[in-house]
C-alpha cells in the first residue's frame, strides 16, 4: 500500500553533460534495410556506449548510478552454478558463434509452422480427413462396389463423389498451409542488426541466419525481438528496457527488463571471451537460470524473448542464447492442429447411429432373402435372376451361381450399397461448399472491419466456422479481457467526501485540459478526463485548509506512486506534443491521466527520480 504522503527529497539535478563515447557504425547489406524513424536513427549513433574511447579521449568522471530494483518475477540470486553442470547447461561464448555451436550444433534462427511438405501432404492430409467416420463408411462402400458380383454402380461412378469431397478439402488445407509458409518466409527474411567481429560494426543479416552467441541490436525502428536475448546494454544509462509481451502471454501492458551494470559500458570487443552458462531450452517463459562468467547471476528480468516488442526504449543490445525452434515461444507453440467443429463431432455420432440402423436393415433383408432362397430351392433352375442353368444355347450352360450361402452374403452387401442413401455423401459436399461461402461473407463483412488497424476479419480455420454460432458461455479470466484494458477515471472520494459531480450523464465537456512546457514545447496529456468542478475549486482555492491539503496529497500520490513512463509524441503542430503515459497497468494509466487533468502532470521518470509539474511548479521526487 502506498504511503499517505510521497517521499519528496529536494536533490540537485545531476549534470546533463553526455558521456564521451564513440559511435557505432552500422554497415548496410546489399539489400536495402528496413526504414527506421528519425528518432531511431539518432539513437543508433548518439548514446551508444559499446565501443571504447580512443586514447586521446579522457573518460569523464561517472556519477554513481541510482539504486535499481528488479522486476516482480525476479531471479533468486541464491541459485548458483551448483544447479547447472555440463549435463544440463549450455555454454554461450559471447561474440563467438563458432565456439558456442561446438561440439553441439544449435539450430539457426529459422522457424517453420507449416503442417505439410511435398512428400507428406497426401498421406498426412488423407489420414486427417479419414478421421471422419462417414468418409470411412463411403470408402468401404467403394471397395464393395468394385467386386463384380456386387457391383450395383459402375466403379468410376462410385469413386467420384468421395474423390470430389476429398479433393475440395485437400485444396482448402493446402491453401491454409501455403499461407503459413508465406508467413514463415516473411518472418525468416526480416533483417536484424548483428555485430561483426571482423569489421567491428553492426551489419544487417536475415533473421534465419542468426546463430547462438552473436550480438544482436534491436532498435525502435524495428522493435521485434528476433530470438531469445540476454540483455547486455540499453539506451537507458541504468540499463532499463521496456517490452510488450502480448504475443507471449496476451498482456498488453509493458514489462521492465534490465541489463547488468557489469556489462553496460563494455564495448563488444571486450565482451569476447565472456561465457554465459544457462539452462537448456525449456518452455517456461517466466523462468531463466543462468550466470555470466560464473559470478554474475542472470534471471528472467535480464532476458527478452522472441515475440516481444521493444517499447519506449531507443535500442538494446543482447546476446542470442536460444534461436529458432529452441526459443521459448516456439517450444510453447505446437504444430497446427486439425480442428473439428462441434457439428462435425455430432455428425460422427449420428453417422454411427445411422450405420447401426443400416446394418440392422440389411441384416433383415439378408435373413428374408435367405429364407426365400431356402423355400424356392428347387425352382432356382427356372426362376429369373436365379437360374442355375442356361438353356439359351445349343448346349445347356451354367450361370455364375455360388450356392445359397454365398448368395446370402452377396444379398447383404448389395443391400448395403442400395441403402447407402441413408448416409448421404451429398451432405458433406454441401457442407464444404457452405463453409467456403461462409468464410467469404465473413471476410467481406464491414461490421467486422477493424478501423484502428485497417484490417478485415481473417478466417484461418475453415473447419470450425459453424462454432461461432454455437457459443453459449464466455468465461473470462479477468476484467481486462472484456474491457480491452481501457480504463476511464470517473470520480474520486477524498477524505470521506464524494466528488462525483463531473461523472454524471456526460453533459460536461472535457475542455482543453491542462498543458505544461517541456523543452520549450507545449505538452498536453493524450487522453482527456472529465473533472469535478468542486474538486477543481478545492485544489485551486483551498490551499492551507484540511480539505485542500488532502486533495493535494491525493493527486500527488496518484502522480508519483506508479510505474508509468511518460512518452512525448509528435503532433501536426511542431510547437505541441502529446504526453502518452505507458506502463504495466492500465489502472495506473487511467489514474495518472486523471491526476494530469487536475494539474498534477508527470513529465519525467528515470530509475532514480520523478519530476511532476504541479500547477506550473516542478517537484522532483528522488526514488530511495
Amino acid at each position: 500500500m502506498a504511503p499517505e504522503q510521497p517521499l519528496l527529497i529536494s536533490s540537485p539535478r545531476s549534470s546533463d553533460q553526455p558521456y564521451d563515447f564513440s559511435t557505432i557504425n552500422i554497415t548496410a547489406p546489399a539489400t536495402e534495410p528496413p526504414p527506421t524513424s528519425s528518432s531511431s536513427s539518432s539513437s543508433l549513433h548518439n548514446p551508444n556506449r559499446l565501443l571504447p574511447t580512443t586514447a586521446s579521449q579522457s573518460k569523464p568522471h561517472l556519477p554513481p548510478l541510482p539504486r535499481r530494483y528488479s522486476s516482480r518475477r525476479s531471479f533468486n540470486s541464491s541459485q548458483k552454478l551448483s544447479e547447472l553442470n555440463e549435463s544440463n547447461a549450455r555454454f554461450i561464448y559471447i561474440n563467438d558463434p563458432t565456439r558456442s555451436n561446438s561440439p553441439h550444433q544449435h539450430p539457426y534462427n529459422s522457424i517453420h509452422t507449416t503442417k505439410y511438405s511435398l512428400l507428406t501432404f497426401l498421406p498426412k492430409n488423407l489420414f486427417e480427413q479419414f478421421h471422419r467416420i462417414a468418409y470411412i463408411y463411403f470408402f468401404i462402400l467403394i471397395c464393395i462396389n468394385q467386386i463384380p458380383q456386387l457391383g450395383v454402380l459402375s466403379p468410376a461412378a462410385s469413386i467420384l463423389p468421395l474423390a470430389f469431397v476429398l479433393s475440395v478439402t485437400a485444396l482448402k488445407d493446402a491453401y491454409e498451409d501455403y499461407r503459413r509458409r508465406l508467413s514463415d518466409r516473411s518472418e525468416n527474411s526480416r533483417l536484424a542488426s548483428i555485430f561483426s567481429p571482423t569489421s567491428s560494426s553492426f551489419e544487417y543479416k536475415p533473421w534465419n541466419q542468426i546463430r547462438v552467441g552473436e550480438l544482436v541490436r534491436v532498435a525502435d525502428g524495428d522493435p521485434h525481438i528476433p530470438c531469445d536475448l540476454v540483455l547486455l546494454c540499453t539506451s537507458d544509462p541504468t540499463g532499463v528496457a521496456y517490452v510488450q509481451t502480448i504475443n507471449l502471454d496476451g498482456e498488453s501492458n509493458l514489462k521492465t527488463r534490465y541489463a547488468k551494470q557489469e556489462t553496460l559500458d563494455k564495448p563488444p570487443e571486450t565482451l569476447s571471451g565472456s561465457v554465459i552458462c544457462c539452462e537448456k531450452p525449456n518452455r517456461n517463459i517466466y523462468g531463466f537460470h543462468a550466470n555470466l562468467n560464473d559470478s554474475i547471476s542472470l534471471g528472467p528480468s535480464n532476458v527478452v524473448l522472441r515475440g516481444c516488442e521493444l517499447k519506449n526504449t531507443a535500442w538494446v543490445v543482447g546476446v542470442a542464447v536460444y534461436t529458432g525452434k529452441e526459443t521459448k515461444v516456439m517450444l510453447n507453440s505446437s504444430s497446427a492442429p486439425s480442428k473439428r467443429s462441434r457439428l462435425e463431432a455430432h455428425m460422427n455420432r449420428e453417422t454411427v447411429l445411422l450405420a447401426v440402423g443400416l446394418f440392422a436393415l440389411c441384416a433383415i433383408t439378408t435373413v428374408l432373402g435367405g429364407a426365400w432362397l431356402g423355400r424356392h430351392k428347387g425352382e432356382l433352375d427356372v426362376l429369373p435372376y436365379y437360374r442355375k442353368r442356361d438353356f439359351s444355347g445349343k448346349y445347356v450352360g451354367k450361370y455364375e451361381y455360388y450356392g445359397i450361402g454365398w448368395e446370402i452374403v452377396f444379398t447383404f452387401f448389395m443391400a448395403v450399397i442400395l441403402f447407402q442413401v441413408l448416409i448421404p455423401i451429398a451432405l458433406y459436399i454441401s457442407m464444404e461448399l457452405v463453409r467456403l461461402g461462409q468464410a467469404f461473407f465473413m471476410i467481406q463483412d464491414d461490421n467486422m472491419f477493424d478501423k484502428e488497424r485497417g484490417k478485415r476479419f481473417q478466417c484461418r480455420a475453415l473447419n470450425i466456422n459453424e462454432d461461432l454460432g454455437q457459443i453459449r458461455y464466455v468465461f473470462s479470466d479477468k476484467t481486462g479481457t472484456l474491457t480491452e484494458n481501457k480504463m476511464d477515471f470517473r470520480c474520486a472520494s477524498v477524505g470521506g467526501r464524494d466528488y462525483s459531480g463531473g461523472a454524471g450523464a456526460g453533459e460536461e465537456e472535457e475542455g482543453d485540459g491542462v498543458s505544461v512546457i517541456v523543452e520549450g514545447k507545449l505538452c498536453k496529456p493524450k487522453m482527456k478526463v472529465k473533472t469535478d468542478p468542486k474538486l477543481v475549486d478545492v485544489l485551486r482555492n483551498g490551499k492551507g485548509t484540511e480539505e485542500g491539503d488532502r486533495a493535494q496529497k491525493f493527486f500527488l500520490a496518484l502522480a508519483t506512486c506508479n510505474t508509468i513512463v511518460p512518452i512525448f509524441a509528435e503532433t501536426s503542430d511542431p510547437a505541441e506534443k502529446l504526453i502518452d503515459y505507458q506502463g504495466e497497468s492500465p489502472d495506473e494509466q487511467a489514474l495518472l491521466y486523471a491526476a494530469a487533468a487536475y494539474g498534477f502532470v508527470l513529465v519525467e521518470r528515470t530509475s532514480g527520480h520523478i519530476v511532476v509539474d504541479v500547477s506550473g511548479q516542478r517537484q522532483r521526487c528522488t526514488i530511495q
